[in-house]
């Protein structure tokens, strides 16, 4: 049987502006998960940046 494939771009030819901003909450929910997982902060920052989340600042 042959497999299903769909016409999707490859991520290096995906532009800036085809991204939607990622939704507030869903930001939230990476940076838990991330935190629980990560080594340590370093490695925490590391993945952050990756996804393209920043670190969550505190308002007092």
């Amino acid at each position: 049987m042959a497999t299903k494939t769909t016409a999707t771009k490859p991520a290096e030819e995906i532009g800036d502006e085809e991204l939607e901003p990622l939704a507030d909450e869903t930001a939230r929910q990476a940076q838990r998960v991330v935190a629980a997982y990560a080594a340590d902060a370093d490695e925490c920052r590391m993945l952050l940046s990756m996804l393209g989340i920043g670190p969550n600042i505190r308002a007092e």
